[in-house]
């Protein structure tokens, strides 16, 4: 009932929003963070943050675990996900892309320029853009290698001067008595059945968002940018993991 009272909401708020401050959401944001905030609550699912959001121009990055990533990062700090543009399509799951303004990529060379330009223009408009750079989901108990190619929308000359990424790390705790991968969702795993476990589930465990300091841009590569942000995440999570 929260989520769908908060869908309904953000219709309206984006219409004003948008006449108001143009490309820029500054109202978006926040109430998306507060409706995440209150469907966790209503879920039962522990929340809590540790470390300081990103100040300045900039973007995030972090592991991706879960479809609960999209509610509990959204609770951490107001931020706009990117996403692969096959989320479009999936049942529910498009519903939240869309009214929260996901930025949907496409592997297409063809429109590679396109894109570079939209996401700049983003970046330039103050959104703060959440990308997975694993390019998959894992069980929630390691971190994959990432995607150099993915950092290199970062390293455009006409973004903003003093542009920063935010490594941060989603570690969730499972319910007592459970399988520790008990919020995890990978590989082939169907989405409607897991989401029924977890709105199921009797009693629930909980989650911490660590926000690492932001790593500056200026004077690095997409490989070094990657590196960085990749040995912030994982001291979280102990030894490298091997992509499956």
């Amino acid at each position: 009932m929260v989520l769908l009272l908060g869908v309904l909401l953000i219709l309206p708020l984006r219409g004003v929003e948008r006449l108001v401050h143009g490309r820029r959401r500054p109202w978006t944001g926040p109430h998306v963070q507060i409706v995440c905030r209150l469907v966790l609550a209503c879920l039962g699912i522990g929340w809590r943050r540790e470390g300081v959001p990103l100040r300045g121009p900039g973007a995030v990055v972090a592991n991706h675990s879960s479809w609960l990533d999209i509610l509990v990062l959204n609770a951490a700090m107001p931020v706009f996900f990117v996403s692969k543009a096959e989320v479009a399509s999936w049942p529910g799951i498009n519903i939240l892309t869309r009214v929260t303004d996901t930025h949907f990529v496409t592997r297409d060379p063809r429109l590679a320029r396109v894109q570079a330009a939209e996401f700049a223009a983003r970046l330039r408009a103050g959104h703060r853009l959440l990308f997975f750079p694993e390019g998959t989901s894992t069980d929630g108990r390691r971190v994959l290698p990432f995607k150099p190619t993915l950092f290199q929308g970062f390293l455009d000359a006409d973004l903003p001067q003093g542009l920063a990424i935010q490594p941060v790390s989603a570690l969730y705790a499972a319910p007592p008595g459970k399988d520790a991968r008990f919020y995890g969702w990978w590989a082939d795993m169907a989405l409607g059945p897991h989401l029924l476990t977890v709105l199921a589930a009797k009693r629930h465990g909980g989650v911490t968002v660590r926000l690492h300091p932001p790593i500056p841009v200026s004077g690095k590569d997409r490989k070094t940018l990657s590196a960085a942000c990749y040995l912030a995440i994982r001291s979280d999570f102990g030894s490298p993991a091997q992509e499956a």
